[in-house]
């Protein structure tokens, strides 16, 4: 990989991420275009999601701060209650981290065809989110843990996170104001964490990948990854999500036929 393949592939997944359409798809397919060996690169993805999230605390900053302020409080409040409720959405994939590593790291491997079967998975599941409303009310501790399993299937490449969990929400009847807001915050944790554990397993010296590319990749996909975060918000509030399942319907059958 050199530096112009990593700083398109960081504005890939930058502008993915928090679009309803699977930044690991997308990343894995830009991959197969420029022949990049997706097994070797592996970490390379890690390190692009890492600073995608990072760019998620600079948008929610005040939000999070409001949340750190609260809980230390150390009593029963708003803040205390929305940290739980983003804890409990956390152990789907949390389990999924501790048991199920390496099978999600085999399927990083650069298959189209599973790529786009997965795309429109992902198609469906946003349709579903559009066309299945209930009447709104706030994330309950169960809506929470449903769209924690959300994000847990979500971590196969092809399937969007924010979209599963924010269609997944939709379909419990979840305010939408407040469905991109915990789609996002819920991920932070996992994906830093992740992070961390490559870091301190020492794993990424192992990768073919340069310590400059990978930085390289990260600043592109934290640029792009915070304007499209800010994009996405709007996007959810206003209801437009059936555009992406268009788009991942059609992708996903272009690059099956591709594959």
């Amino acid at each position: 990989m050199n530096w112009f393949e990593a700083v398109v592939l960081g504005l890939i997944q930058g502008f993915t991420e928090f679009l309803p359409v699977s930044s690991s798809g997308h990343l894995e397919i830009g991959k197969y275009f420029f022949g990049i060996n997706a097994e070797e690169n592996f970490y390379f993805t890690i390190a692009v999601h890492g600073a995608t999230v990072a760019s998620t605390l600079v948008v929610f900053r005040k939000e999070i701060l409001q949340l750190v302020k609260g809980s230390l409080k150390f009593r029963k409040n708003e803040e205390s209650t929305y940290i739980l409720k983003l804890i409990v959405s956390m152990i789907p994939v949390g389990l999924a981290g501790i048991f199920l590593k390496d099978s999600v790291e085999g399927l990083f491997n650069g298959n189209m065809n599973f790529i786009g079967s997965m795309l429109i998975v992902t198609a469906i599941i946003l349709a579903l989110g559009h066309f299945i409303r209930k009447k709104e009310r706030n994330i309950t501790y169960m809506d929470s843990f449903i769209i924690g399993i959300a994000q847990m299937l979500a971590v196969i490449p092809g399937i969007s996170r924010s979209g599963a969990t924010i269609s997944t929400g939709m379909m419990l009847g979840n305010r939408k104001d407040e469905l991109a807001k915990f789609s996002f915050l819920m991920v932070l944790i996992p994906v830093l964490g992740a992070n961390l554990l490559v870091i301190l397993s020492n794993d990424i010296s192992s990768a073919s990948t340069s310590t400059g590319i990978i930085v390289v990749g990260s600043i592109a996909a934290f640029i792009s990854g915070y304007l499209a975060c800010r994009w996405m918000i709007n996007l959810v509030r206003k209801s437009k999500m059936i555009w992406f399942s268009i788009y991942c319907a059609i992708i996903g059958l272009l690059i099956i036929l591709l594959g």
